[in-house]
């Protein structure tokens, strides 16, 4: 006992120095979009680790997942609208030995909500393949790019292809006629109340405009534990 208290260091410092040089790193298919710092070493939460089958590794905070939104070329929402909605993972995460942790395909619930002068996606629930669902603390950067709606400027091409909130509709449909809406894909939301206020006694009015494949990436805000399921 008494030999025990006088090296407490070094026994902690092999130890850390034995779990750090069996971990491997996590990668992405075809490319890592996390940055090299968040993704160099994973935690694998099994003694056993890899030849457990039931091991589960940790995805540190601040990585980055790739997602996109495969319904719509672009999503249209209002300044204050909020609406639920699925992305999909667009590329594999796995471990440098070819394990799969979140298989592209995958689903992430979640919903597009206002913050600050834009809208971000909020994340709350990853979706696997297989059907098993966990909680994911995740959100994309805040998108504040607007768009001015007036009648007979380019209105259908901001509407072609879009899925269009709730919220947005209101407006579009308030300042370029109801049936220009039908070009698009309508989000139930919530915002369609209050967006009426934006448009009321106005010829023009601003809407976000979200790029489906390049805004949505995410970022991990807590640690993502994930076991093997494939």
């Amino acid at each position: 006992m008494h030999l025990l208290t006088q090296r407490p260091l070094p026994i902690l410092v092999a130890t850390l120095s034995f779990t750090t040089s069996a971990i491997a790193p996590l990668t992405f298919v075809p490319a890592a979009v996390a940055t090299a710092a968040k993704t160099a070493q994973l935690f694998p939460n099994s003694p056993n680790y890899p030849s457990s089958p039931g091991y589960s590794t940790t995805i540190p905070a601040g990585t980055r997942l790739p997602a996109r939104y495969d319904a719509a070329e672009k999503i249209v929402v209002a300044p204050n609208e909020t609406v639920p909605i699925t992305l999909t993972v667009s590329r594999t995460v796995r471990l440098s030995n070819g394990t799969v942790l979140i298989p592209a395909g995958s689903k992430v619930a979640g919903r597009i909500q206002p913050v600050g002068d834009g809208s971000q996606f909020i994340a709350e629930t990853l979706i696997l393949p297989n059907g098993n669902r966990q909680f994911i603390s995740a959100r994309s950067d805040v998108i504040t790019k607007r768009q001015e709606v007036q009648p007979g400027v380019n209105g259908d091409a901001l509407i072609k292809g879009s899925a269009i909130g709730a919220g947005a509709a209101a407006i579009l449909s308030g300042i370029l006629g109801s049936r220009r809406i039908t070009l698009g894909r309508i989000l139930l939301g919530a915002g369609a109340g209050a967006a009426g206020g934006l448009i009321f006694g106005r010829r023009k009015a601003e809407v976000i405009v979200i790029d489906s494949k390049a805004d949505l990436v995410l970022t991990l805000e807590a640690p993502l534990t994930i076991g093997r399921q494939f």
